[in-house]
């Protein structure tokens, strides 16, 4: 595994980043983050305590199914798909449909650094 960079970075941010590397005017270096969260608020969310005991529990005992999972953690299974989901959607997690369809979350990160620069530069540019 490896180690997932993140940032912080507004709606108005991000579009603006993503139409400058669009337009060829920009490219990201390897030390720039790929994940970007649009506020602390949301990036402590995503990894609060709960949810890195959740990824810990999904590293050290790899359950097969939510089913699974629902049991080792005691959460209900409609909860853990919404969280999983999220987790998703900003790179945490893999989700993948094992046998008979069941759904396992798979860690794809050991690490997560966050990039949050105290004063803003601008990104697109």
């Amino acid at each position: 595994m490896s180690t997932l960079k993140v940032g912080i970075a507004s709606y108005d941010e991000m579009k603006a980043l993503t139409l400058a590397i669009a337009r060829g005017q920009r490219k990201l270096t390897p030390q720039e983050p790929r994940v970007w969260f649009p506020s602390t608020e949301s990036f402590a969310r995503v990894l609060s305590a709960g949810n890195r005991n959740l990824l810990r529990i999904l590293v050290e005992s790899a359950p097969g199914s939510l089913e699974e999972l629902a049991q080792l953690t005691g959460r209900q299974k409609p909860n853990l798909s919404r969280t999983l989901k999220t987790m998703a959607n900003y790179g945490l997690v893999r989700l993948e449909r094992g046998p008979r369809g069941r759904i396992a979350a798979k860690v794809i990160y050991d690490r997560i650094e966050l990039d949050l620069p105290l004063a803003r530069k601008d990104r697109a540019a």
